[in-house]
């Protein structure tokens, strides 16, 4: 059975919201109790995409609140706690429970509640006297966002800059890590999977797979483990692949502008947890949610925006064609003659017309919403030319290179301070060797526009220290790597690993070329120095050929932020392959191109370099 995360963290919420009492098919409790919700900010992201309100009014919920705002007692009625586990959410539990403010407390922890916060919840209501008020304490392993049945999030921003600041302690570098690794176990936990863990060597991808593993093999040493896979030998072929990757390994995707509809959505109207507000036509703003329940969004989601005007054009023939054979026959002909057997057949379209209604009228709003979303998308496109970056950028990457004349004619005309920007880093990242002078051409154009060149000044040293990593000789080339390694918080990986790395002659994703690779687990230069870790193994034994493929079902989690871009990429890798393969993509947290750009920014005034005028502007 394919991996369904969405559905997975769905029926645990369900669960969670009727007491964790087993639920019907129905996916409500067999005893209708009614409660309260009281989730954090955090907690609150997670049941956005998946709990609407009506949901929660079936599952009995009739008030739910923050868990940092004021609230009155309302007696006789049970508490639902959704918090993550940490000190300030601990207080106010017991702040809470010692003011009596409900009949009983059901706390549920986003993970796993650490031994020594779980000693200050008991000693807390102890010192109370409301320990009696605690009706059960649950860990849920739920602590990452999901936005599509195929697409997750753990939430964790600035992942890119705490792993790569030059400041960052090791301490302070072990903490994100394992943070990450928590998130992961959740997923994999809801999922109930043990996986075969692929990653590059070195790096925080290798950190992450290394501490996952450990994880996963202490967790599994317990009798009452979450896993109900079995751990024979002939399961170990259904088991999915997880191929852990950081932001390093293809910078670009992270910068680009695409032109396909969800990317596009994402990076040009900041849709964050489905949802996106648009200027409306009378002055104000209207939201919109874009999720597995639009089926426009679902099946036009990865086509390119023109292509999407077009379908937007055909859905709207089609609805106003099926209105006009509705009314036609409803309306009857008044030429005809009357007879009993028309008013039978007129009754039978009347039934047939009321029935339909509400499915049309349904069409029409999913048609609505896609307009104004397309006419708003093609204002900015016009406006800041996105359909020329787009093109010019993919060029790059393809030829790469780009010709002088046309690198300037892209950086003096249309398009915000951020799109110059991110044109120019892509053109620093797809052309491999550039003259001194044509960078400080792209530099004085920069500096033209007023644009802050931080992000660009930190892709050049990235860049520089890969060129002198390669031609270095051998004795020189481990000081080159401790200086990187002191200087990121990690080992230094290709960022510019010439063209090969970043399209190849299909226009497939570093990442999505791998990802298939890994899948397929035959002999592949690109993938055989990948370590591999199977938590299921004794760690002595070296890897198995069984473990190396081919796998059905494949997570990639990428560190340091992910994208619409990629996961688009991955979903058609999966639906292209025979019989089709399922695949489904994580990340630290998702980010607009205009978003990370900003945190290599951060990460080049860490360091000293790039100019300190103001921040560019969207």
């Amino acid at each position: 059975m394919a991996l369904n995360l969405r559905q997975k963290q769905t029926e645990c919420i369900t669960r969670m919201l009727n007491l964790n009492q087993p639920v019907n098919s129905t996916g409500t409790a067999n005893e209708e109790v009614y409660k309260i919700l009281i989730y954090d900010k955090y907690c609150q992201n997670i049941l956005s995409p998946l709990i609407h309100v009506k949901d929660l009014r079936k599952h009995g919920v009739t008030l739910y609140f923050l868990i940092d705002k004021d609230r009155k007692p309302v007696h006789d009625v049970p508490a639902v706690y959704f918090v993550q586990s940490n000190q300030s959410n601990i207080q106010r539990i017991v702040n809470d429970a010692s003011h009596s403010l409900y009949d009983s407390f059901h706390l549920n922890f986003s993970s796993s509640i650490p031994r020594p916060l779980l000693e200050d919840l008991a000693s807390g209501l102890l010192n109370s006297d409301s320990i009696s008020r605690i009706s059960k304490v649950h860990d849920q392993y739920l602590e990452f966002v999901t936005l599509e049945e195929n697409l997750f999030s753990l939430a964790q921003k600035s992942s890119y800059v705490q792993l790569n600041d030059p400041s960052a302690g090791d301490r302070e570098i072990e903490e994100i890590i394992e943070k990450i690794v928590s998130g992961l176990f959740c997923v994999l936990a809801t999922l109930a999977v043990v996986p075969i863990i692929r990653c590059p060597r070195g790096g925080p991808a290798e950190m992450v797979a290394s501490a996952l593993d450990q994880r996963l093999r202490d967790h599994l040493l317990s009798k009452n483990n979450l896993f109900s896979e079995g751990g024979n030998f002939a399961s170990s072929f259904q088991r999915p692949i997880l191929c852990i990757f950081d932001r390093t390994f293809d910078l670009s995707v992270g910068i680009l502008h695409d032109f396909r509809y969800r990317p596009l959505v994402h990076d040009v109207l900041g849709l964050k947890l489905n949802r996106l507000s648009v200027p409306g036509e009378k002055g104000g703003t209207r939201s919109y949610e874009l999720d597995s329940f639009d089926p426009f969004w679902v099946a036009n989601g990865s086509l390119e925006f023109p292509e999407v005007a077009v379908e937007i054009e055909t859905q709207l023939n089609k609805y106003k064609k099926d209105v006009d054979e509705v009314n036609r026959r409803t309306g009857g002909n008044e030429a005809d003659e009357f007879d009993g057997q028309d008013l039978i057949g007129n009754t039978k379209h009347l039934m047939n017309a009321v029935n339909s209604l509400p499915e049309l009228t349904e069409r029409k709003q999913v048609i609505d919403k896609h307009t104004n979303i397309a006419t708003v998308l093609l204002g900015e496109i016009k406006e800041r030319s996105l359909d020329s970056y787009a093109k010019k950028e993919y060029d790059m990457m393809a030829r790469g290179g780009i010709d002088r004349n046309e690198l300037l004619s892209v950086l003096k005309g249309k398009g915000t301070k951020m799109d110059k920007l991110r044109f120019a880093i892509m053109f620093l990242i797809s052309t491999e060797s550039i003259p001194q002078s044509e960078v400080e051409m792209v530099e004085a154009a920069l500096r033209e526009f007023e644009v802050d060149t931080s992000a660009f000044q930190y892709v050049k040293k990235i860049k520089s220290l890969n060129v002198s990593f390669a031609s270095s000789n051998s004795a020189s080339r481990s000081n080159i790597v401790d200086w990187a390694e002191k200087l990121y918080g990690q080992s230094i990986s290709a960022v510019t690993a010439g063209v090969k790395n970043l399209l190849s002659s299909d226009r497939q994703l570093a990442l999505t070329r791998t990802v298939e690779a890994l899948m397929e687990g035959r002999p592949n230069p690109e993938i055989d120095s990948y370590v591999l870790y199977d938590p299921r193994a004794p760690k002595s034994s070296s890897a198995s050929s069984h473990l190396k493929g081919p796998f059905k079902e494949a997570i990639v989690f990428m560190i340091g932020g992910g994208n619409y871009v990629e996961y688009g990429s991955l979903q058609e890798l999966a639906l292209r392959q025979q019989p089709v393969k399922h695949v489904i993509y994580g990340a630290t947290e998702i980010l607009t191109g205009v978003e990370f750009v900003e945190q290599l920014g951060l990460l080049g005034q860490k360091m000293g370099l790039g100019s300190s005028s103001a921040p560019p502007t969207q």
